[in-house]
């Protein structure tokens, strides 16, 4: 009896220290890393879930890019971080889900390291070119590059950008030459300037390019076209079956409190049923599609299936 006793006092005094912790979280700034580099559809992402979280809590959301290695220095480093509540993750599918299936080690496991928050939304991905380049369309830039293997350049800066290139390869019978570079910003830069010829962008850094002409859009990874850009076809329509989507969520290293998880987590779902910031996301080619803890906790399980499955089906060698 005197044991039970001493449970039940045992766990009533840590669910009111757990109740404290969230009633007083948080009393000093809080650290979002984002693995990807500053300009990234990442970052803004992160950019704006944080200064909405920042104004519902009271407290500055500071962005720290740490980009590299597909997303996975940024992905170590907050897994490694302390549990508090105090340094957050706005990942995406590639340190998530897809970096064991693109690498042969990573210094974290994606689902046992980190205490799902929330998903944010899902973004398609448009293949773009440097109007240079002569081909003006799917067909004309599959056939160039039977004319030419393995002497057009691809770049990519995570895994929604580079499994789409292996996709490519085997799904259309072409060799492309890969260029691996830190983010797609980067890599979209360069294929402006000339440097290489084509880059999947998501639509966050590669839709303003396209609407400007400094890029040339051939296709979409939505099965169907993207509302942004409704008239770049989808690149189904000439590769039967190609698509890919990828999407953000916020996690925190496993063993945070659960308290300021759930308190997180229902401040971001507010945040993402309101108007003004669909609409935010919505004209960035973000479709927001938010899922609680737990389902995010299933999703990034599914995730990680689907993106091994993906892999695989491209011939992609882990580096």
């Amino acid at each position: 009896m005197k044991t039970v006793i001493t449970l039940g006092i045992i766990a009533c005094s840590v669910t009111l220290a757990t109740a404290a912790i969230a009633a007083d979280y948080p009393n000093r700034p809080v650290r979002i890393i984002v693995p990807f580099g500053a300009g990234s559809a990442t970052d803004v992402v992160a950019r704006t879930v944080g200064q909405n979280l920042g104004e519902a809590l009271g407290q500055a959301m500071v962005i720290d890019n740490r980009a590299g290695a597909n997303g996975t220095i940024g992905a170590e480093l907050a897994a490694k971080s302390p549990k508090d509540g105090y340094t957050l993750l706005m990942s995406t599918n590639t340190p998530s889900a897809a970096a064991p299936s693109l690498m042969k080690k990573i210094n974290y496991d994606p689902v046992k390291d980190f205490a799902p928050i929330a998903r944010i939304g899902t973004i398609a991905f448009v293949l773009v070119t440097n109007p240079s380049l002569p081909a003006k369309s799917m067909k004309e830039l599959i056939a160039l590059a039977k004319q030419q293997p393995g002497k057009l350049t691809a770049g990519s800066g995570s895994a929604g950008s580079l499994v789409p290139v292996f996709m490519l390869q085997q799904m259309a019978g072409i060799e492309l030459n890969h260029v691996p570079y830190k983010s797609i910003p980067p890599a979209l830069a360069d294929v402006i300037s000339g440097q290489i010829n084509m880059v999947y962008a998501d639509m966050v850094t590669g839709s303003p390019q396209v609407k400007s002409g400094k890029v040339r859009a051939l296709g979409v990874t939505s099965m169907k076209r993207d509302p942004l850009l409704p008239d770049v076809p989808a690149i189904a329509e000439t590769v039967k079956g190609f698509e890919l989507i990828a999407w953000f969520a916020l996690f925190a290293p496993a063993g945070t409190p659960p308290a300021v998880v759930e308190r997180l987590a229902g401040e971001s779902q507010k945040i993402l049923a309101r108007g003004d910031v669909r609409e935010r996301f919505a004209v960035m080619g973000i479709q927001v599609a938010p899922l609680k803890p737990a389902e995010l906790g299933e999703f990034q399980k599914s995730e990680l299936v689907k993106w091994s499955k993906l892999a695989k089906a491209a011939n992609i060698i882990p580096e």
